[in-house]
């Protein structure tokens, strides 16, 4: 079994040394066959760091599907981005135990954690408790809409640090800052560096990026991780010029 549970200790090791991390983001119901398997190939030969795997309207047998196909094509580690309780399967490596704190729905609060948990606790999955951010991004994306909760305003870096640290005191494990997917505009750098500044936690951040200097600014403002989805399936290569300006900040 790939996973030994310590997705997260090497994230916080990294976050010490001030390495970064990229992953990239499947979205099941998307993918295109020849565009996954480019992509698997670049990011393996480009030393992608994590593939997050999910959305909002994931159906599970092409969970399962995808999953079983990233294994067999590489060992680099899956984890979980659920948009609701059904999205879970063994196959994954980890998952990310969303809180959306920056909303006021109580189910994305606690309610479906409640539902996963029997299944979580049997699983071999490494669970990472993590305090999901939804930022305005300028349109009305999927995430915003299925959680029927409204994003924290672009401009508005003290909610964003206030929120975050809220979620560190709760004990959540890492932060995510997310636009949402198709976002027009990306989470802003000074939000970022803000919130970086404001908490140790693991930052992650992602929607809307669309370009490797896009990726250049938000490590350079303090992201830990950075998430792509939209643009490498659109585009794949996309993954080299990346994954460049990652490797590129290793101490």
């Amino acid at each position: 079994m790939l996973n030994d549970k310590h997705i997260y200790s090497n994230l916080l090791a990294a976050k010490q040394r001030g390495e970064k991390k990229l992953a990239i983001l499947f979205d099941p119901d998307k993918l295109r066959l020849q565009k996954m398997e480019q992509a698997l190939e670049l990011a393996v030969d480009c030393g992608v760091d994590y593939f997050f795997i999910g959305g909002s309207l994931v159906v599970n047998n092409m969970l399962d599907a995808v999953l079983t196909r990233i294994r067999e094509q590489c060992s680099i580690p899956m984890i979980l981005f659920p948009g609701n309780s059904f999205q879970l399967s063994y196959r994954a490596d980890a998952i990310l135990f969303l809180s959306l704190i920056s909303g006021r729905n109580p189910e994305l609060l606690i309610g479906q954690h409640v539902i996963s948990a029997p299944f979580l606790k049997m699983s071999p999955l490494e669970i990472i408790s993590t305090g999901y951010m939804l930022i305005d991004g300028g349109v009305q994306t999927s995430v915003q809409y299925m959680s029927n909760t409204y994003p924290i305003p672009a401009h508005k870096d003290d909610i964003a640090v206030c929120t975050a640290l809220a979620g560190e005191m709760l004990g959540l494990k890492m932060i995510y800052l997310d636009a949402g997917s198709g976002a027009k505009n990306p989470v802003q750098e000074s939000m970022i560096e803000a919130v970086s500044g404001a908490v140790s936690l693991p930052l992650i951040v992602g929607g809307g990026i669309r370009t490797p200097e896009k990726v250049a600014a938000n490590l350079d403002a303090g992201a830990d991780v950075v998430v792509v989805g939209n643009a490498v399936e659109k585009d794949p290569g996309l993954i080299r010029e990346m994954a460049k300006e990652v490797h590129s900040r290793q101490s």
